[in-house]
């Protein structure tokens, strides 16, 4: 199918709504970045609507993005932009953790930007960014899609320390076309090496992502998923690539809703992750709260009870 013709179930929803109005000011008036804006995500419009919350009523989910709204990477399927970095911010991790009690979340989604100009690449001011949301808000479930830091264990335990309920990283393609889609300093065993790292270190759940247009095989994504799978990731999203511009790759290909379905059964049922969220639209962050808390709750278990069995199972 040609990349220049989207088929008609590639609908999205346009932002509107009172939750979403009100998440928009509230980050507005504390500095903050979303991905859901920085990255266009087609879902910013159900997510910050309410649609994609955790079932408590009190708003919807944002992703909030650290460290500026600038990459020092240029991976070429992202619109983030890239260059011109920015001093960290220091008043971030308590503007952050005050629009989360404004807003009302109770499940939280935080990434950010690479950050390959810092010493520590970030690793540091997002670890405390996690303590600040953990300290003030006792009982929240905080989740993090963080960068690889250049597979630098140290940096990657600077995460695990802090202590969040769930650490991603995204593979985001088969290994075979890491690059041109990603940028070259990322990797396809770096990036497993990250997920590995964290379930082995810790008992705190794992996610990656993938997204599919890019050219893959089936195989290959039956094989990246195994490969996730093989090194503890307890968590994977698979969604359509969309080309944000003409700056970047094309799609090559559009699957059809019933074929995310196919792999959804695959995830879950062939290859055991605790969960899948597959679909043309689906991002990393999708639903995550929803979505998380329904998989551990379908264990009959709370995420501490989970938390604990997996830490008693390591020792």
């Amino acid at each position: 199918m040609s990349s220049a013709r989207k088929p008609d179930w590639l609908k999205m929803r346009p932002p509107s709504g009172r939750e979403f109005a009100d998440i928009r000011e509230t980050l507005r008036e504390r500095d903050l970045n979303t991905v859901c804006e920085e990255a266009n995500c087609p879902n910013l419009g159900e997510c910050w609507s309410g649609g994609a919350g955790t079932g408590s009523g009190e708003g919807g989910t944002a992703t909030f993005m650290l460290m500026g709204h600038r990459c020092s990477r240029a991976c070429n399927f992202c619109d983030v932009e890239t260059g011109g970095m920015e001093p960290l911010d220091p008043d971030e991790p308590a503007n952050v953790a005050d629009a989360i009690a404004e807003i009302g979340l109770d499940y939280v989604v935080l990434t950010s930007v690479d950050r390959d100009d810092l010493p520590d690449q970030g690793a540091g001011h997002f670890a405390e960014t996690i303590r600040e949301i953990k300290d003030r808000h006792p009982g929240i479930l905080v989740e993090v899609l963080i960068p690889d830091f250049q597979g630098e264990e140290r940096l990657v335990r600077k995460i695990i320390d802090a202590d969040p309920d769930v650490i991603a990283h995204n593979v985001e393609t088969v290994e075979r076309l890491q690059f041109p889609v990603r940028d070259r300093r990322a990797g396809y065993e770096q990036s497993l090496g990250v997920l590995e790292q964290v379930d082995r270190e810790s008992d705190i759940y794992t996610k990656t992502s993938i997204m599919l247009g890019h050219g893959e095989y089936d195989h290959e994504v039956y094989q990246t998923l195994a490969d996730c799978r093989d090194r503890g990731v307890d968590i994977v999203t698979l969604g359509q690539y969309l080309r944000p511009s003409r700056d970047h790759l094309e799609v090559q290909r559009y699957d059809h809703p019933e074929k995310y379905d196919t792999w959804r059964r695959v995830a879950e049922e062939e290859l055991d992750f605790l969960y899948c969220a597959s679909g043309p639209m689906v991002r990393s962050s999708y639903k995550a709260g929803e979505l998380f808390v329904d998989a551990v709750l379908r264990e009959g278990k709370s995420v501490e009870q989970a938390r604990q069995e997996a830490r008693a199972a390591s020792d």
